[in-house]
C-alpha cells in the first residue's frame, strides 16, 4: 500500500512538472532578431507570424507604459497610437494596472494616459475600468490592504479624469462606511482626499451626504482616536476647498471632451492571451488606415506636393516682381 501511494505521488509530481514546463515563459527574443523574423515570414496569416507580431506588440506596449511620466506623456501618446491598441487592448490594460500597482505615486499619470486613450478608443478604457473594479472587489474580499489602497487610488483618479462615472465613487464610499472599522474609514478618507475636489464640483449634495456619514461616525465614538483625527483633518481640508489636493494637475489635463463609463464586473481577461485570428490581415490593414488618420499621415505624400506647390508659387511671384522692375527701368531710360 505504501509502495502504491509512493508511485501515485511520483506520478503527480511528474504531471505537475510537465504542467510547469507548458506554462513556463517563452524565451527572450532580442528586438533586432524579432524584426528579422518578421521580415523573413512571408505568410502574414500564419500562426508563426501572428505570434511574432503579438510578442512585438506586447514588448512595445509594456515599454511605452513603463516609461511614461508627466513630462514625456505627450510624446508617448503618439507612439502608443502607432501600435494596434484594438488588438492589444488587453495588453495595454494589464501593463497600466501592473505599473500602477507597482508605482502608486504615478497613478495620476496613468489615469491621464487612459483618459487620452478613452477619447479615441473608449472600449479600451472601459475594459481597464472593469478590471480595476474587479481587482478592487477581490482585494476587499481578501482583506488585502496594500492592493486595495492602490486600486482605490486608481479608481479615484479615473473618476477625476472622468473616465469612470462618479457614481462608482459614491458606491465605494457607501460600502466602506456602512459598517465602519478603523481600516475602512482610513481607506474612505484616503479616497475622498484623492477625488473630493471633483466630487465637490460635480455632485456636491452627494459629497455632503458622505461627510454627514463621517460626522455620524465621529459622534458614535467607536473608532480609534487616530482614525477620528483623520476624519477631523478631512473636514478641515474640505473647508479649505481641497487646496493642495487638485482633481487633475494642469500638465495632465489633456482631453477637452470627456465622457464617463458605467462600470460592470466583466473582466474579459482572455484578451491578454494570444490566439490565432483568421481575419488578422484585414484587421491590421484597417488599423493602419485608422493610425494614419490619428497621426495625420498622408498615404500619397500629399504634404510634399503641397510644399512643392508653395515653392512654385513663390518662384512665380519672384519672377513677376523681376519683370515689373525691368519695366520700370525701361520707362525711366
Amino acid at each position: 500500500m505504501d509502495r502504491q501511494s509512493r508511485m501515485e505521488s511520483e506520478n503527480l509530481r511528474v504531471r505537475a512538472s510537465d504542467d510547469e514546463d507548458r506554462q513556463s515563459p517563452r524565451l527572450y527574443i532580442p528586438s533586432f532578431k524579432l524584426a528579422s523574423l518578421l521580415n523573413d515570414e512571408k505568410d502574414k496569416s500564419s500562426l508563426e507570424y501572428q505570434r511574432l507580431t503579438w510578442d512585438a506588440l506586447r514588448k512595445s506596449i509594456d515599454g511605452l507604459v513603463n516609461k511614461v511620466n508627466a513630462t514625456n506623456i505627450k510624446n508617448i501618446i503618439p507612439e502608443l497610437f502607432a501600435e494596434n491598441l484594438i488588438r492589444g487592448r488587453g495588453l495595454f490594460c494589464r501593463a497600466c494596472i501592473q505599473s500602477q500597482m507597482e508605482s502608486p505615486e504615478f497613478t495620476d499619470v496613468f489615469a491621464a494616459l487612459v483618459a487620452v486613450i478613452n477619447s479615441k478608443f473608449p472600449q479600451v478604457a472601459l475594459l481597464l475600468v472593469k478590471r480595476v473594479v474587479l481587482i478592487l472587489n477581490r482585494a476587499y474580499m481578501r482583506n488585502d490592504k496594500p492592493q486595495f489602497l492602490a486600486a482605490v487610488k486608481f479608481v479615484a483618479h479615473l473618476v477625476n479624469q472622468q473616465v469612470a462615472d462618479e457614481i462608482i465613487a459614491f458606491e465605494l464610499l457607501t460600502v466602506l462606511l456602512e459598517n465602519p472599522t478603523d481600516t475602512r474609514v482610513e481607506m474612505a478618507v484616503a479616497f475622498v482626499l484623492e477625488c473630493g475636489a471633483l466630487l465637490e464640483d460635480v455632485a456636491p449634495k452627494g459629497l455632503h451626504g458622505i461627510f454627514e456619514r463621517f460626522r455620524g461616525i465621529l459622534h458614535e465614538g467607536e473608532i480609534d482616536k487616530r482614525t477620528q483625527y483623520l476624519i477631523e483633518g478631512l473636514f478641515a481640508i474640505r473647508k479649505a476647498k481641497f487646496q493642495g489636493y487638485p482633481a487633475v494637475r494642469p500638465e495632465l489635463d489633456l482631453v477637452e471632451e470627456k465622457f464617463s463609463h458605467d462600470v460592470s464586473l466583466d473582466p474579459e481577461m482572455a484578451l491578454d492571451v494570444f490566439k490565432l485570428d483568421p481575419d488578422f490581415v484585414d484587421k491590421e490593414e484597417r488599423y493602419e488606415a485608422l493610425k494614419k488618420e490619428l497621426l495625420g499621415e498622408d498615404e500619397d505624400g500629399g504634404g510634399c506636393d503641397a510644399s512643392s506647390e508653395e515653392e512654385d508659387d513663390e518662384e512665380e511671384e519672384m519672377r513677376i516682381k523681376d519683370e515689373t522692375e525691368k519695366q520700370k527701368r525701361t520707362r525711366r531710360s
